[in-house]
């Protein structure tokens, strides 16, 4: 299993992964394709998000891939926080594909997340999920996570809170 950056060599992965999401809201939102013309134009956009342009923050995003070059997973690393990041947001987002999940592959893709957050120089990140979301609270507390007081988004959703302290 690697990380991989967004580059027109996943272009056909990428749009089956979204594909396979259905008309649901994509996670981390930086990967969803609804509005661009090609797979060009997505990637100029998320090079701009990631270098911080605008509103956006400076970021990092992956996907996880497997020996057979089937992408599992994708994960947005933001390199700082906002207001809104800082309550509900976080640091990491990352999601797993609808066919690939429960095999262990969320718990991966935070471990590898937390890792490139080291390379950063990032000694402690903030991850989040939704007060119902047990499988990702798990995942997150196995990639030692400690509770933080939760807070609630905008549509009401109370989103729980952790911070990971990063060994550099």
């Amino acid at each position: 299993m690697r990380l991989e950056r967004p580059s027109i060599a996943w272009e056909k992965e990428h749009q089956m992964y979204v594909a396979e999401w259905g008309p649901s809201r994509m996670t981390p939102s930086s990967f969803n394709l609804n509005g661009f013309d090609n797979y060009e134009g997505f990637l100029k956009e998320l090079a701009k998000r990631e270098s911080g342009l605008g509103n956006w923050l400076p970021s990092t995003n992956y996907f996880l891939v497997n020996e057979a070059d089937r992408v599992l997973g994708m994960v947005d690393i933001r390199h700082e926080l906002n207001d809104f990041l800082y309550r509900i947001g976080g640091h990491i987002g990352y999601s797993v594909r609808p066919s690939e999940r429960r095999k262990g592959y969320a718990t991966l893709i935070l471990a590898k997340a937390l890792e490139e957050c080291r390379e950063l120089g990032m000694d402690k990140v903030l991850v989040t999920c939704d007060e119902d979301n047990i499988g990702s609270a798990k995942v997150i507390l196995h990639n030692g996570g400690i509770e933080d007081v939760s807070e609630r988004d905008t549509d009401g959703t109370r989103k729980r809170r952790f911070w990971i302290t990063i060994n550099n």
